[in-house]
């Protein structure tokens, strides 16, 4: 059976709330999701210790951060690929039973990819570092795998660069059907500056297995509570940060707003807390927690 992609979206987030790891477990009518009413759930991205969890440095491992994550009221935690002190199955077996322990789904995992590069080895390496964290996904039961398009080289064209990423999240699309995992293609800057730019991506990928990461605090237009809301239809994961860039002047985000935006476009799936400010994490991350559950709930 071949599924549309919203299909795949509204089977997928089915899925999710059943405990289900497939996404082809429903069926369901493709012009809607699962239900008319928002189904969100709460999740915590492990980049908001970043500084705490560099792998350089350390200060935090992925377990501590559970252990902070598990004391707020959260669904789930994103697991970032940077923070993984190793990528045997043996470590991702700890992480998931360990998450699990404390009752915690996994979200998602972020990876940090380029499909933009022109060399051949080394985007083919890209592609492959993208399906290596969709296998590892899937055996974390996790539902989604962030990723990036990436950033225009010197003398290079947008349209050149733009097929390479679409053939490249073709080529990966077909693993994560495969395996029921969500690639979640984040406006990140670079050539995904713009909701427009963003969505010349994901329409012409044909997998019903992408969908949009949609990141509240990195489109630096003129307005981008509305362009946050041109790119929801697409969303299968949010990652909600606390600031807001409007023609780059930084403000405080006005989450209500963006809560709103989520639930107007019957946005069904995690929400991630993406913590970037100023303030220490271990302190502010439980009051936007708090605050985020709130609007969720209400």
């Amino acid at each position: 059976m071949t599924l549309s992609r919203r299909q795949f979206l509204a089977t997928s987030a089915v899925a999710a709330t059943a405990g289900l790891h497939s996404p082809f477990a429903l069926a369901i009518d493709p012009i809607k999701r699962p239900s008319a009413k928002p189904d969100i759930k709460l999740s915590l991205a492990a980049y908001s210790f970043n500084g705490a969890l560099n792998l350089k440095k350390p200060t935090m491992t992925l377990f501590e951060f559970i252990d902070f994550a598990a004391d707020l009221p959260l669904d789930a935690v994103e697991l970032t690929s940077y923070y993984w002190a190793e990528t045997t199955d043996a470590y991702a077996d700890k992480l998931k039973d360990y998450a699990a322990k404390k009752k915690l789904a996994i979200s998602g995992i972020p990876v940090g990819n380029n499909f933009c590069v022109r060399d051949e080895a080394k985007l083919k390496a890209q592609v492959q570092l993208v399906k290596d964290w969709t296998q590892r996904a899937a055996r974390m039961g996790a539902k989604t795998v962030r990723i990036f398009a990436g950033n225009l080289e010197k003398d290079d064209t947008l349209e050149a660069a733009q097929k390479r990423v679409v053939a490249s999240m073709n080529e990966c699309c077909e693993l994560a059907e495969k395996l029921g995992i969500l690639l979640a293609l984040e406006n990140h800057g670079g050539i995904t500056d713009t909701a427009e730019h963003l969505l010349e991506l994901v329409k012409p990928v044909k997998s019903p297995a992408l969908g949009v990461n949609i990141d509240t605090g990195n489109f630096h237009t003129a307005d981008p509570y509305a362009d946050i809301a041109k790119i929801a239809p697409y969303g299968v994961v949010s990652q909600v940060k606390t600031e807001v860039f409007p023609g780059n002047k930084k403000e405080d985000a006005d989450l209500a707003k963006v809560v709103k935006i989520l639930k107007d476009a019957n946005f069904h799936g995690y929400v991630a807390l993406e913590y970037e400010a100023k303030d220490d994490p271990k302190v502010a991350v439980p009051k936007f927690v708090k605050e985020l559950r709130k609007l969720i709930s209400g």
